[in-house]
């Protein structure tokens, strides 16, 4: 189903609309004000990675901002990517812990 959002160019505001009929586009008007000058805006919108998409584009060497690190699957992220660069073969357990670290609930999940 197409949902267009449109700017008010009476109130600058951003309102959303589900169009059904091509023809329905000429009745839209502003939620807020009731205006009919409307510009159609491009919705945000979000690009999805793989994890080896992010492995590849993450640099290592960039400070990162406070809450990065609190997030645990870019911890995980920081250190494959780190034993990588570095050439370090930690073999396949290494991989087994980073997964358990970046997907456990609470600490007693890791049964490390």
């Amino acid at each position: 189903m197409p949902i267009y959002e449109y700017e008010c160019q009476s109130c600058r505001r951003i309102i959303s609309r589900l169009i059904l009929k091509k023809e329905k586009k000429k009745e839209v008007q502003c939620a807020f004000c009731g205006g009919n000058r409307l510009t159609r805006v491009l919705s945000p919108f979000v690009l999805h990675k793989t994890e080896s998409q992010r492995l590849q584009d993450f640099d290592t060497h960039t400070p990162q901002p406070n809450n990065f690190y609190s997030d645990r699957r870019n911890i995980g992220l920081w250190a494959k990517k780190r034993a990588k660069e570095l050439g370090a073969d930690l073999g396949a357990g290494f991989e087994e812990v980073v997964e358990k670290a970046r997907t456990a609930r609470t600490p007693e999940d890791l049964n490390l």
